[in-house]
């Protein structure tokens, strides 16, 4: 059995981290079962989730998970696809990771009202004062991390145009087709749908979900892959709307 370790549904998605909700697309896409638990960063190899634990085989990090099951279980998530879609799907993926996805985390951890009500929420367990200090310590890595990257370095305003030219691209790669590369979901839907979601989650309010509600393609797409992979929470969140 394997169990997937990530944060759980918050914000009104499936999971707060859009690395969690790609490992869990790419289980449902295996057919394969698993059990989703709260993780533990301190506990993870890597200090970061998604981590599985597959019959004590445990694994970090959602691209290492994807190439366990395709070695394990004999699954070809770009299965139907020639060797230059399995390029053009592997540049978006990486496109939606490495460049949208630290405009998104950069929304969320240093816009102060985004991160009050979004990840300042990790730590509500905590007495006070070690949930402040937590909070404050947590942010200031993660600042230290995007500085790093260099995403940091730049303004809001030319975050959102780097963000905005990632979710343009990614408008042109869907154009009309049902998903990323054709009728059926590949490996990288997982991550597209994921990053997607995360830029057009209503919990949180920044001119990058602006840009991308601005995209008929990507916010069709993104209701589309929940309803397809989500389904249960959909229609609670729908419920709860």
């Amino acid at each position: 059995m394997i169990t997937l370790y990530g944060f759980g549904p918050m914000f009104g998605l499936p999971d707060p981290s859009p690395y969690v909700m790609k490992t869990e697309v790419q289980l449902k896409m295996a057919g394969l079962g698993y059990l989703k638990l709260p993780g533990d960063l301190d506990a993870a190899p890597k200090r970061k989730l998604p981590v599985i634990d597959d019959d004590g085989v445990v694994v970090a990090d959602s691209a290492f998970i994807r190439w366990h099951i395709e070695q394990k279980y004999g699954v070809d998530f770009d299965e139907g696809l020639d060797t230059r879609e399995r390029a053009l799907a592997w540049a978006a993926e990486r496109m939606a990771e490495d460049h949208l996805g630290w405009a998104l985390g950069y929304a969320r951890w240093l816009m102060p009202e985004n991160f009050d009500k979004g990840p300042a929420r990790f730590f509500d367990d905590l007495p006070e004062p070690a949930r402040s200090q937590a909070q404050a310590e947590t942010r200031d890595a993660v600042r230290g991390a995007m500085e790093a990257h260099g995403i940091a370095r730049h303004s809001l305003c030319e975050i959102t145009r780097l963000a905005d030219r990632s979710l343009c691209s990614l408008s042109t790669l869907l154009g009309d087709k049902t998903y990323l590369m054709g009728e059926r979901p590949c490996g990288a839907d997982a991550v597209v749908f994921a990053m997607t979601a995360g830029a057009l989650c209503p919990h949180f309010d920044s001119p990058i979900r602006q840009a991308a509600e601005r995209y008929g393609e990507p916010v069709a797409y993104s209701e589309r892959m929940m309803r397809l992979f989500f389904p249960a929470y959909t229609a609670a969140a729908q419920e709860a709307a």
